[in-house]
């Protein structure tokens, strides 16, 4: 009798194409984070604890620098400029977050599409907003006692820079209700302070300890604000900017940024503790919580919601009418001198073009790579120590702050045996630095809307022998457009913005509009910095309404599949 013999199965071309596109994508896609994240930070180590010539120095020079009074006065004016703003930033917000949440009032698209510009421009035009209301010769003078330059200054600008980010932390947070919760209450008698206290506050507090942190770390690395309005009072982002630019000491710029990684590390740990012991916020039988009708609570809010908008709309109205101001305070009839960039320095025309060049290139070629990696380790089996080490080099930029990528990006491509030490100085560069810059909330808001799809989706695509690749582009591309719209508006805007972790790796071919608000503030040209502050707003503002616009017909085609079906 002949022996039976079994013959291997043969693979067929989808299957072959299954396994190129997802361990090939993991791959590429580990290599991609690795040379973007985690290896500039690595280079800062080696930088800041090397005790070779021309290094940092090792750890003689790193308790040198740890022990002495300069240090000291700039960290203590760090942690008190940045613990100033959290604390005034994080309550504002909450108030404002729960108006729109929690109560009735009108024009709540208006208030909070307002609430939002300081995200739409560079971090120094609130700042240079401020010189022209209360510098020593600005519109409001005679309200200071003395001028903007220091302490509040620095308060004021950050506040205002960082209040949209900590809005958008609580604006979530608030959003989810379970309304039997308060039904129950409201029929045991409790009060609405009482039923605040024991509802509202307990699922949301973590969410105010991750704004807080959130503001502290952002204050706390920011220099653009400080740089305007700081004067004589120094801090430590700062220190490590001029370390850098302008001293070209990199040992003691690699030094100082890892001293201003740890609160953001310290932040990002503890955040993420509370986070697994917070669990889920709502159950699956929640129903939606509907405010109920107050007059007077509303009245309440809607004074602190339209006192908040008007202070920001003076902040930036401000900024925009001292860029058509002909030469302040002698001549005040307007004019668009102070756009006419290719007679004045700081880079023109020129950067505004490399931005939009930046912002393009980071908002198309990130979206693909964000969302495809999300989908690789969301939406398929296997390689599980893969997507473990894939999920936290995605982790990482959220506890790393850009004057600290940057200054990584530096010390690891500028390398000279270093064969990628080409891209230095180039856009590619810029761009790459960019998208792992931003990568972690792009990576979080693909993922939210990735889980939400169920997994029969891909186990029909296999059943009918689909190439797993076909259906990313045919079915999960489409029903998860929304988000992936949201990714693109987020790093266009991000990137036109920017410039913590910019400001050390452009060359003069590739400087960037928020890198010249910069330069044109240091040469002293205000005006011109607050011309290129304002058409960065401008174009942010335009680019995400347009997008808006553009996307709504290609949403309500991909999206028909959410609508009831006629008659139900």
């Amino acid at each position: 009798m002949a022996a039976v013999m079994t013959l291997p199965r043969q693979v067929s071309r989808a299957e072959m194409g299954d396994r190129l596109f997802v361990l090939g994508g993991k791959l590429v896609w580990l290599l991609l984070l690795g040379v973007a994240v985690l290896l500039p930070l690595l280079a800062i180590f080696w930088r800041g604890f090397s005790s070779e010539a021309g290094q940092g120095g090792g750890l003689v020079a790193a308790r040198a620098l740890v022990s002495s009074d300069n240090f000291h006065w700039l960290l203590g004016n760090s942690l008190k400029v940045s613990l100033s703003v959290a604390a005034i930033v994080v309550p504002l917000a909450y108030l404002f977050a729960y108006a729109l949440q929690r109560t009735l009032i009108p024009a709540k698209p208006l208030w909070r599409g307002l609430s939002l510009l300081p995200l739409m421009a560079p971090s120094m035009l609130p700042g240079i907003a401020l010189v022209y209301l209360f510098g020593n010769q600005g519109l409001l003078r005679g309200l200071l006692a003395d001028n903007i330059y220091g302490f509040w200054g620095i308060v004021l600008g950050e506040v205002i820079y960082t209040f949209p980010h900590a809005l958008m932390i609580l604006l979530s947070a608030l959003s989810l209700a379970d309304a039997r919760l308060f039904d129950a209450a409201s029929s045991m008698g409790a009060s609405p302070a009482r039923a605040f206290r024991s509802i509202t506050w307990p699922a949301t507090r973590q969410a105010v300890f991750a704004a807080f942190c959130l503001v502290f770390t952002l204050t706390i690395t920011d220099f653009g604000v400080p740089v305007v309005v700081g004067g004589d009072y120094q801090v430590l982002a700062l220190e490590a900017y001029k370390a850098v630019v302008g001293q070209q000491q990199f040992g003691r710029g690699a030094l100082i940024g890892m001293v201003l990684l740890l609160p953001a590390l310290f932040s990002f740990g503890v955040d993420t503790w509370l986070r697994r012991r917070h669990g889920d916020a709502m159950s699956g039988r929640a129903q939606v919580f509907r405010p109920a009708t107050s007059r007077a609570r509303d009245a309440c809010y809607l004074a602190i919601v339209v006192l908040i908008c008007a202070a920001l709309l003076l902040v930036f109205g401000m900024a925009v009418y001292s860029s058509l101001v002909k030469f302040w305070p002698y001549n005040l009839s307007l004019s668009l001198s102070h756009y006419q960039f290719e007679d004045t320095a700081g880079g023109g025309w020129l950067a505004y073009r490399n931005s939009l060049i930046l912002a393009s290139c980071s908002a198309l070629i990130g979206s693909v790579l964000i969302f495809t990696g999300a989908y690789l380790m969301e939406k398929t089996k296997g390689q599980k120590g893969l997507n473990l080490a894939l999920r936290l080099l995605s982790f990482v930029p959220m506890a790393v702050p850009g004057l600290v990528l940057g200054l990584g990006y530096v010390f690891f491509f500028n390398l000279n045996g270093n064969p990628l030490h080409v891209f230095y100085g180039t856009m590619t560069l810029l761009v790459v630095c960019t998208i792992a810059h931003y990568l972690t909330t792009a990576q979080m808001t693909a993922t939210t809307a990735l889980r939400q799809l169920d997994a029969e989706f891909e186990a029909a695509a296999l059943s009918l022998k689909a190439p797993l690749y076909r259906h990313y582009l045919r079915v999960t591309v489409p029903i998860c457009l929304p988000a992936l719209l949201d990714i693109v508006r987020y790093l266009f805007v991000s990137a036109m913005t920017t410039v913590s972790a910019a400001i050390f790796l452009y060359s003069p071919d590739t400087i960037l509009a928020a890198v010249a608000v910069l330069n044109m503030d240091d040469a002293g040209n205000v005006g011109g910095a607050a011309a290129m502050s304002t058409l960065i707003l401008f174009t942010s503002g335009s680019v995400s309404l347009l997008l808006a616009w553009a996307s709504r017909g290609a949403l309500r085609r991909s999206q028909a599949w959410r609508q009831s079906a006629p008659g139900q």
